[in-house]
């Protein structure tokens, strides 16, 4: 057969290519010698980037070297590229954990189990080619990227971001990078010099080639090897001398494909023919193109012309000289010809094997509607949505609705659809789907679910205010369908109302806690029922009348199932807070951990790390909290979601380090004034507060503190907010403004009565307290925050009391206080606070020097993570599951913590955190 071009492109152009061998030469280096890389190649069609991995796989002598090409016409096949990429490892798969053991084989369609999160099964791949790098290094190579299935890429990108220490090598080509691989280090390559391009546009020509002639192609073509190979084809010797048979300004891309359709025109029919049927299916299943063919009565010999062109190569698979060369021999039939050359191939593909694939064909074979096979794509996104495909799920869902002419079949399809397509994050899609379904006939029933996915499509896509009364649209018109889902709408409502809304904007929230309270009384009630009718009440009547029925749903959310945890589960934490409950919260947060991580929901883990975070920061464990922020900000990284900074902003506000904390405020407050979020902007000012009164800057805590209760309708932060106000407000001097700020504590402590609701109340009590009343106020607070295990507001207590003793002209009872407080503080890593304590007990006559940082300080957040987990007997496979990392990476920090603390064994870890200031706690409490 005739030389391919795509390969004499690369022959020619490589050795010019200095620069990018060196980058690709450099990763391999790295990877033999144990290390992990990425690399997207970035660049036009046809300049070159399949020759450089080609190149890398050529150059990888020591290593295992693993390939998947992206093909468009499977962009709908959920997991297809990353079947090929893994399907020659699967025999190492039984070494994997059993949870992502389960989760690869069901993504691959090889076992029956429930749909896997498709971050789990890039955790899963993660394992495995770790496993596989552990005999020999491992190179894998994936062309095409941008037409990977959005499942594989997904799972890919999540793989790429989490290697650390495993070696293994990554390198994609793309024309356009997916945002699966946004920020990932980049090689871009551009065309030849021109000096190259002139010498391989002259190896390709059978003459010569009039020198305007040839500077016109390399100009145009600007150095591109395929189109300095494939734009001259099919042209005549007199239209290449005066240049008249040169393409216009069309797109490059565009006039490659130009140049494969002349190719392909100058042959035979029944070749093109056979041609044609080989582009319509992306197998490259030699044998189903030949059976195919016969269907057509398509001779197998009409192939030679085609191979003797070098336009495609019928070997072991069929391949074609580029994937623009497929394209465009595609594009080159007719419609009608199309649907037959899909007809004969759905009927000689395996409905047993391959049904997904024939569903696809027999939809691109049907010109109009189709019940038979609507139902056949109906069943191929069932089986999409059972591997974990949402996005192959919605495309063939999508399908179906275009072949479905029964009006009650057609809009039930297009709201599973506009379902999946939610699930999947494509927003866009989804509300075009709801806008069809709107525009047919629907039952009552249908047009409640329409305006439930409108409104989800607007909380989940952050549009602020837009989503609460379309939430509570729906919920209502669910009611006489069924009243748990009805519920279920009104909670994510209140949820929504409360992110959205400031104290301005109260009447919304109202009107969403009558309409729940104006529900049926369930007899039984389930644990959303007591959340949802406590947090109604908490709106409507106050915290007196819903801290009975909130407490009562404290207890039963501790042990929600699984499925309630991921669909409403985010709002469980909700009921503890709002009673002053910090076990209560750590409970079920930590509970909430622990199944998200079983179940593999990497998108929904950041909610409940975020809630774990919080309490864990509440106890005063700033190094965990670090730790949890770190994990939280990597899943969300790993799966293109955004993180809450607001736990981040209390743990910097805390530790009083002003210049950070204060620049991160700023932004927060910035960016939720942009989105319109007024929860953000209270935990914001919250932040602030606490900031300020630690760096005794008591009229900037107060108007923070002021800003964090008016900006939201959200019970909390606000209540949180309000003993901040009453600290800066009494140490500024303004005893009314405290005084009424203490009276709307006691609101919210006095019916929740745990030892922390009312420790907080008896603190800023002694603050208003005068003489001998103070005293025992500042012993109740402090016993009452021991018990709770609250250090940082424990230590805050024991700084207020010494304050107030100082002032009381009792300086030795005095240092007393102060040096608990100052101990504790600095112990903890509350900086500004603690530099508060050091000031008033020098006012004593102390001589007190500052802390420096402690060794515990040179451990980064995850290395403090995996150093926790190891101590608390986690073995390395274990402590990677945990963290989405692999055992090998887990080992690599864990010997740079060793280093750091001095120590050379697990056995020693215990000693060493604790010699740092670790307060023994574990790693990952279980619910307590």
């Amino acid at each position: 057969m005739a030389a391919d071009p795509r390969r004499q492109s690369r022959a020619t152009g490589l050795t010019d290519r200095l620069s990018e061998r060196g980058a690709l030469a450099r990763l391999v280096e790295a990877v033999r010698a144990g290390e992990s890389r990425v690399l997207v190649v970035r660049g036009e069609a046809g300049v070159g980037k399949s020759v450089l991995l080609d190149h890398v796989a050529g150059q990888a002598h020591g290593c295992r070297v693993a390939r998947a090409v992206g093909v468009q016409s499977e962009m709908e096949l959920a997991f297809a590229g990353l079947h090929q990429l893994c399907a020659p490892m699967l025999g190492r798969v039984e070494r994997l954990p059993v949870p992502q053991r389960d989760a690869l084989r069901t993504a691959f369609g090889v076992a029956a189990g429930p749909p896997p999160d498709r971050f789990f099964v890039g955790l899963a791949v993660l394992s495995l080619l770790s496993e596989v790098a552990g005999e020999r290094p491992l190179i894998c190579v994936i062309d095409d990227e941008q037409w990977l299935d959005r499942a594989s890429a997904q799972a890919l990108g999540f793989v790429a971001r989490r290697l650390a220490a495993d070696p293994v090598g990554l390198v994609f080509a793309a024309r356009d990078p997916g945002a699966e691989l946004a920020g990932l280090p980049e090689l871009e390559v551009d065309g030849l010099p021109d000096d190259d391009a002139r010498a391989l546009l002259e190896s390709a020509l059978a003459g010569p080639l009039d020198e305007r002639v040839r500077d016109l192609i390399v100009a145009e073509t600007r150095g591109n090897p395929l189109a300095l190979l494939e734009l001259p084809r099919g042209l005549t010797p007199a239209e290449l001398a005066g240049g008249f048979g040169l393409p216009g300004a069309a797109p490059l891309t565009g006039r490659i494909e130009d140049s494969f359709a002349r190719q392909l025109a100058a042959l035979p029919a029944g070749t093109r023919r056979l041609l044609q049927l080989a582009a319509a299916d992306p197998s490259g299943d030699r044998s189903l193109v030949w059976r195919a063919a016969g269907r057509l009565g398509i001779p197998v010999q009409a192939g030679t012309p085609a191979v003797e062109a070098g336009l495609v190569e019928f070997g072991g698979r069929v391949r074609f000289r580029h994937p623009l060369a497929r394209s465009a021999v595609y594009r080159s039939s007719s419609f009608s010809d199309r649907q037959q050359m899909h007809a004969a191939l759905a009927e000689v593909t395996d409905p047993q094997a391959e049904p997904d694939r024939r569903a696809w064909h027999l939809a691109a074979a049907t010109a109009g509607p189709d019940e038979e096979v609507a139902l056949e794509l109906e069943r191929s996104a069932g089986r999409a949505q059972a591997r974990g495909g949402i996005a192959a799920a919605a495309a063939f869902l999508q399908r179906a609705v275009a072949l479905t002419v029964d009006p009650a079949r057609r809009a039930e399809r297009t709201l599973a659809a506009a379902q999946a397509s939610l699930q999947a994050g494509a927003f866009d899609a989804a509300l075009g789907l709801v806008a069809t379904a709107e525009a047919g006939p629907l039952d009552e029933f249908q047009r409640a679910r329409v305006d439930m996915l409108r409104a989800h499509i607007a909380f989940a896509s952050g549009l602020g205010s837009d989503a609460p009364p379309l939430l509570l649209k729906a919920a209502r018109q669910l009611e006489p369908f069924g009243v748990e889902l009805a519920r279920e709408t009104y909670l994510v409502a209140w949820a929504a109302a409360g992110f959205a809304g400031s104290l301005a904007e109260r009447d919304g929230l109202l009107e969403i806690c009558r309409a729940v309270q104006a529900l049926p009384r369930p007899g039984d009630p389930r644990p959303l029922d007591l959340l949802l009718d406590g947090l109604a009440l908490l709106i409507t009547d106050g915290h007196a009348a819903a801290a009975a029925t909130l407490q009562r749903a404290a207890k039963m959310l501790t042990s929600i199932p699984i499925d309630d945890v991921l669909q409403w589960g985010w709002m469980a934490y909700s009921a503890s807070a709002a009673v002053w409950d910090v076990e209560g919260m750590r409970a079920i947060s930590a509970r909430q951990a622990q199944l998200a991580r079983a179940a593999g929901a990497l998108a929904e883990l950041p909610l409940y790390l975020n809630g774990l975070c919080l309490t864990t920061t509440w106890m005063g464990d700033f190094a965990g909290a670090a730790s949890l922020i770190a994990e939280s900000d990597s899943v969300a990284a790993a799966t293109g979601g955004r993180n809450d900074p607001s736990v981040a902003l209390r743990l910097a506000a805390l530790r009083g380090r002003e210049a950070e904390a204060s620049a991160a405020i700023a932004g927060a407050i910035e960016q939720a004034a942009a989105g319109g979020q007024g929860l953000a902007a209270s935990y914001a000012h919250w932040a602030a507060a606490v900031l300020h009164n630690g760096l005794a800057r008591y009229e900037e805590a107060a108007s923070a503190a002021r800003h964090a209760i008016s900006d939201t309708v959200f019970p909390w932060p606000s209540m949180w907010a309000w003993p901040e106000l009453v600290e800066a407000a009494a140490r500024g001097g303004d005893a009314e403004l405290a005084g009424d700020a203490l009276e709307r504590l006691a609101e919210t402590t006095q019916p929740a009565g745990t030892d922390w609701a009312l420790g907080i109340e008896a603190r800023c009590r002694a603050l208003l307290s005068d003489g001998a009343a103070a005293e025992p106020l500042y012993r109740e607070a402090i016993d009452g925050l021991g018990r709770a295990q609250l250090r940082p507001d424990l230590a805050r207590a024991h700084l207020l009391f010494g304050e107030w003793l100082r002032r009381e002209g009792r300086r030795v009872d005095a240092r007393g206080q102060l040096r608990t407080a100052h101990g504790m503080l600095a112990s903890i890593g509350m900086e500004a606070f603690a530099e508060r304590a050091r000031r008033e007990l020098i006012a004593t006559g102390e001589k007190v020097r500052k802390r420096t940082d402690e060794t515990r300080d040179q451990l980064t957040p995850q290395e403090e993570q995996i150093a926790r987990l190891a101590r608390d007997g986690l073995s390395n496979p274990e402590i990677g599951a945990q963290l989405f990392l692999s055992a090998r990476t887990v080992e690599w920090h864990l010997r740079k913590v060793f280093t750091k603390l001095g120590i050379g064994s697990r056995h020693e870890l215990k000693a060493a955190l604790a010699q740092h200031g670790q307060d023994g706690q574990p790693a990952w409490p279980g619910p307590q």
